[in-house]
């Protein structure tokens, strides 16, 4: 048992002990008034596969689900392309969601235009908000502009078509240097809001499209309703001044699968939350996550990349900055890789006790307004003395609402002491009440978790 003697962590911030570093001026990035949606400041994210999801495969099947989902506590639906899929090309049986062929209909495994309609209303009836994914970098090679519009494409030196990476064979580069083809890409996206209803995109490969056409339709989308706009990137922080609320938190993902492999460590974790200090806009924040379409499929199931720390993990997405995301099935433990050009469904019946663990860890979320999404939650505040390897502490605070976070981020039982002063918490995940005068000791079990609430 590894013991560290002199651990004044997390709790000692309650006396001011902590050193958050100070907002600067966002390396040079100008704040913007985001428009932020009240609905999104303690949302949750859930990414709907539709394609595996049910044995149909289909929005009405998919529908029976919304019950269960609300009941889940989750407020943000993303649905996964849910566009007609290109033939030509086609990688595997049923393609890629991302080989756009009309960016104005419907898939028709899933169904119609209609039940995509009546599914979004449903949806809001419950309580849901609802998201759809925009490839705006790409299209399927017999994607109904190319007979007719080749300019639309990038092409190379001999007027050949091109992909945007060579091994996206299944999708041709779009060229948005021609101003015909932006406008018929910015008419699509707003078709899906004042057709059929959405509240915004989750934009695929963001950083692949120009700045300006994302600005350009966050104004267009937001004069029809306001929007909420999620970049799949991580690396242009310019794309959050004035087109996107949220972008993916890559770094924090990876470090997650490198802290278990005993790559990285608490510092690295610190030194990520200082970066973002100093440099996401004003309001804006990341997405948390332990998995999504692409992890599942191609790098493996949480079950392998984190082992028995993936309810760890799961507990870091919920309490540090940022908007969490649940993919389809990790309610329900899901342990296999999801099949990414055919049928594979979801075993919905595999581990139960994970959707009673979300179901926690969203009220955690929801009902504790330190832990909200940008600026209606609290920053995250280390301690000062954050050289401990494996020892992870930190608190998050809005007006008179206090969480503070002890984990063990290794495979060894640890222990620390905190000094919290005289102060009176609850463990949220035993219900544990405390009344602490002076230090506490903490002990950890590998991979376990504290989450204290100040009473």
């Amino acid at each position: 048992m590894k013991r560290y003697g002199f651990f004044t962590v997390a709790l000692a911030l309650f006396l001011g002990a902590c050193n958050p570093s100070p907002k600067t001026e966002n390396a040079g990035l100008q704040t913007v008034d985001q428009q932020m949606a009240d609905w999104s400041n303690d949302a949750v994210m859930y990414e709907v596969n539709v394609r595996q999801y049910t044995p149909e495969g289909t929005f009405n099947a998919f529908a029976g689900h919304l019950p269960r989902l609300k009941e889940l506590g989750v407020e943000i639906l993303w649905f996964m392309p849910i566009h007609p899929i290109g033939e030509k090309n086609r990688k595997g049986t049923l393609g890629s969601y991302y080989s756009i062929k009309d960016y104005k209909a419907v898939n028709p495994e899933f169904g119609t235009l209609d039940d995509f309609k009546t599914l979004v209303d449903k949806a809001h009836e419950m309580g849901f908000k609802v998201l759809i994914d925009c490839v705006a970098n790409h299209s399927a090679w017999d994607n109904v502009w190319m007979e007719n519009h080749k300019n639309w494409y990038t092409q190379d030196s001999l007027g050949n078509v091109v992909p945007p990476v060579a091994d996206w064979s299944d999708v041709a580069d779009l060229n948005y240097n021609n101003p015909e083809m932006r406008a018929a890409m910015l008419d699509a996206m707003k078709f899906w809001v004042s057709e059929a209803g959405i509240d915004g995109y989750r934009c695929d490969y963001a950083g692949g499209v120009p700045t300006g056409f994302w600005e350009e339709a966050r104004l267009a989308l937001d004069s029809i309703k306001p929007v909420f706009m999620l970049a799949e990137d991580q690396d242009n922080i310019e794309l959050l001044n004035k087109a996107f609320h949220c972008n993916y938190s890559w770094t924090m993902h990876h470090y997650m699968n490198e802290i278990y492999k005993g790559e990285k460590s608490v510092p690295d974790i610190k030194s990520y939350f200082e970066q973002i200090d100093s440099t996401y806009p004003e309001g804006s924040y990341a997405l948390q996550f332990t998995s999504n379409h692409d992890e599942n499929s191609w790098n493996g199931t949480v079950y392998e990349r984190l082992g028995d720390a993936v309810k760890t993990f799961a507990v870091l997405s919920f309490t540090v900055p940022g908007m969490p995301l649940i993919y389809s099935g990790q309610e329900v433990g899901l342990n296999k890789r999801l099949e990414f050009f055919e049928k594979d469904e979801i075993d919905w019946t595999h581990d139960l006790t994970m959707t009673e663990f979300y179901q926690k860890l969203i009220d955690l979320k929801q009902e504790n307004p330190a832990l909200w999404n940008g600026e209606a939650g609290g920053r995250i505040e280390f301690p000062e003395d954050t050289d401990h390897k494996n020892l992870l502490a930190f608190k998050r605070e809005k007006d008179s609402n206090t969480v503070v976070v002890v984990m063990n981020l290794s495979g060894e039982t640890v222990s620390g002491t905190v000094s919290p002063g005289n102060q009176s918490f609850t463990e949220y995940f035993s219900g544990s009440e405390i009344q602490v005068s002076g230090d506490l000791v903490v002990e950890l079990k590998p991979w376990d978790y504290r989450v204290y609430i100040k009473n």
